[in-house]
């Protein structure tokens, strides 16, 4: 068996992604789990039974990776970092004899045969088989840049960015007084959908896991409409009674900022925000409301290359159930390069090593077969 990387080394995203702790898949109910793929649910749900969050576990502390499952029902390797899982992955694959050849860039195929660019020229290499795990099409620095899915046009659908930022409709310039500033633990709402946690402004508009959350109801309104309105709650752990009854408390001589501040412990954007969506002399119950429901227009995404994931690639009626492409018998697919999303959360690598799993076994299926016909 070889392994061709286009990279000088090897899992180069992996160790991104387990640069603020290696995030490998999650604890909660597999049902539960499983709604996490959304329109993918019913393509992906045999793959991801088959090797569920714990077979995933256990395969990483086959390796001498023990996990743990965080507050949040997150699971991680206890060393948190990527690396120690690597080292091992890659020492089990030499010990059975895996060859891996780095800055090998696939281009396509001679026949049957796949084709890579190399430092010392274009080779073609003879297959049995072939399993692509070519990615997506962000963070083209660590390897996929999504340039493969022009040699499967039929194949596949447009990428788009997914768990990824956003650019509101604000002043000009209040990305760039406020660049670096977190919103703390806020509510958000978009479509039936909720979610809360932290945002972080940037040059570039707004950042967060709990944003990421609804990037695809969010991606795809704008995409629809040129807009889409995004619900903040400022403070959701009140009830909009309690924060009228805070404000209120508050001396009427007293500034709206200083109300906001000491009553509720609002941040500069965060009143900026509050104050950019009511009237000039708004009144505490108008301020109440806002500060639970604050309207936020977003106008565009972060750029296609810095989202964590994207959506697009080879889609579900181009391949069988073993993930083998029907166009291309003997080639097999997996990972990020399929059309499908989820959010973080450990559901992204999660359905990576799955469809790997499934297509793995689809490749060993296929040489069974072909050496059956043979004989």
């Amino acid at each position: 068996m070889q392994i061709f990387d286009r990279m000088p080394s090897v899992g180069r995203k992996l160790l991104m992604a387990g640069r603020s702790g290696l995030n490998l898949t999650h604890s909660e109910p597999l049902d539960r789990f499983l709604k996490r793929y959304g329109n993918a649910h019913d393509w992906l749900e045999p793959t991801i039974r088959a090797f569920p969050p714990e077979a995933l576990r256990q395969w990483a502390e086959g390796l001498g990776q023990p996990c743990f499952s965080g507050s949040s029902g997150r699971v991680f390797p206890k060393a948190m970092k990527a690396s120690p899982l690597l080292r091992a992955w890659l020492e089990r694959l030499a010990q059975q004899g895996v060859t891996i050849r780095t800055r090998h860039r696939f281009v396509g195929w001679e026949g049957s045969d796949p084709v890579f660019d190399t430092p010392d020229g274009q080779i073609s290499v003879q297959a049995d088989a072939t399993l692509l795990t070519l990615g997506g099409a962000s963070w083209s620095r660590l390897g996929s840049d999504g340039h493969w899915a022009d040699l499967l046009p039929k194949d596949t659908s447009p990428f788009a960015p997914a768990n990824c930022g956003f650019v509101p409709d604000w002043p000009a310039d209040f990305a760039a007084r406020h660049d670096g500033s977190v919103l703390h633990s806020v509510g958000l709402s978009f479509g039936g959908q909720q979610s809360r946690g932290d945002l972080t402004i940037t040059a570039r508009g707004l950042e967060g896991s709990a944003l990421y959350a609804l990037s695809a109801a969010l991606r795809d309104a704008i995409r629809r409409a040129g807009r889409a309105v995004l619900t903040l709650d400022l403070r959701p752990a009140l009830s909009a009674e309690d924060v009228l009854k805070r404000l209120l408390a508050q001396r009427e001589r007293e500034s709206q900022t200083n109300r906001l501040r000491k009553a509720l412990a609002l941040d500069a954007p965060s009143r900026e925000l509050l104050r950019l969506a009511t009237p000039k002399n708004a009144t505490p119950l108008q301020l109440a409301r806002t500060l639970k429901a604050l309207p936020l227009p977003l106008i565009g995404m972060d750029a296609l290359d810095r989202a964590i994931s994207t959506a697009g690639g080879v889609r579900q009626d181009v391949v069988d159930t073993r993930f083998m492409l029907i166009s291309r018998p003997g080639v097999f697919v997996a990972g990020e390069m399929l059309d499908w999303e989820a959010p973080t959360g450990g559901y992204l690598l999660q359905g990576c090593f799955s469809t790997a799993y499934a297509a793995a076994n689809g490749v060993l299926g296929w040489l069974e077969s072909s050496s059956s016909a043979i004989a």
